[in-house]
């Protein structure tokens, strides 16, 4: 049998076969590549590529989808994973290729019941969630990724995004800071080779998947946004070749290129993140406000009947701006820019 046959049952590519059995539970399923490599399939969306001769113990977890609306980056994965079995892409390095939220991307809708990047760290089992299939697949994607680290001399995760909304700064990620660590340089020449000049710096755990990974399994983690969201089929995938280029070196185990300069990457750091507080919250940024719209100091951006905010002795901007939550999750992040790249 081939390998489309063997993980993906006579479908043309892994995307087509998620979409199709979006529910399903395939078990585990393997099958090796030309060059001795070996793929595995343990749940819908999720592969496990094992090299034959991997240049080293440094794992990568790449994922897409979380937000089932976001699909230029779902095609970016589908992508590589065509390319890695047509033998057209070299795979030198253990990797986990995550299609996050299956349900979500056949509906075309950001999320099902739950927002799924609001769940990890645990949230999943808090009351009103842990019953839910939203849950179910936190739960499954942090076992996954648990399992896939152990013995790993070092771990590498990207979580790649697309935005709700137009952004001032059209690419741009998220940093997990944690205490006692460094912002690696190579992070940052990553970034730049990939077209992606700004960086958020964001203390403390967050439920998201890429806090997770890094609070969780000490990872170097990043959540990575690419520009704006939009249907499949409706991406221009060229617009995405610096990102893709540098995901084809980490799979192939080479370094970023020591010519890229990290200096022209953007420094901002977290400095408010926004939380829906009940019914008498006002969130006072327009509908239409893009991301890293700048507000001057003063600037009144949300009060309810106990406590407001408002901006700093310096300018900030506002980043994911979405009024339009549940009460508890966050409705955007003040972030204010920084001279140097400090956790």
């Amino acid at each position: 049998m081939t390998v489309l046959e063997t993980l993906f049952e006579g479908h043309r590519d892994w995307l087509t076969f998620t979409l199709a059995k979006p529910d399903s539970t395939p078990g585990d399923r393997q099958a090796y590549l030309p060059d001795g490599s070996r793929m595995d399939m343990t749940g819908s969306g999720i592969l496990r590529l094992i090299p034959a001769l991997p240049r080293d113990n440094a794992r990568l977890i790449l994922s897409a989808g979380i937000h089932g609306d976001e699909t230029a980056p779902i095609e970016l994965l589908n992508n590589l994973v065509t390319g890695i079995i047509n033998g057209e892409l070299e795979a030198a390095r253990e990797t986990l290729l995550i299609l996050g939220n299956p349900p979500a991307m056949v509906a075309g809708k950001r999320a099902m019941t739950y927002n799924l990047n609001r769940l990890f760290n645990g949230v999943y089992r808090q009351p009103g969630y842990i019953e839910s299939a939203d849950a179910g697949r936190a739960r499954l994607l942090e076992k996954t990724c648990h399992t896939f680290a152990s013995g790993a001399d070092e771990l590498t995760h990207y979580d790649l995004h697309t935005a709700m909304r137009p952004s001032r700064r059209e690419r741009f990620a998220v940093y997990p800071c944690m205490p006692d660590r460094e912002l690696p340089e190579k992070q940052l020449r990553f970034l730049a080779a990939a077209d992606v000049n700004t960086l958020l710096l964001k203390h403390g755990t967050d439920p998201t998947f890429s806090s997770f990974t890094a609070w969780s399994l000490d990872a170097e983690s990043m959540t990575i946004e690419l520009g704006q969201a939009r249907p499949f089929g409706q991406n221009n995938l060229s617009q995405f070749a610096g990102v893709d280029s540098c995901l084809r070196d980490l799979l192939a185990g080479r370094k970023p290129d020591p010519g890229v300069s990290a200096s022209v990457v953007d420094i901002f750091e977290v400095v408010e993140e926004i939380v829906n507080t009940g019914n008498s919250f006002r969130f006072h940024v327009p509908d239409d406000a893009a991301n890293f719209t700048e507000y001057p100091p003063g600037a009144l951006i949300w009060e309810d009947e106990w406590h407001s905010y408002k901006v700093g002795d310096q300018p900030e901007s506002v980043v994911f701006p979405n009024p339009n939550v549940p009460v508890g999750d966050r409705v955007g992040l003040m972030v204010r820019r920084l001279s140097s790249p400090s956790c």
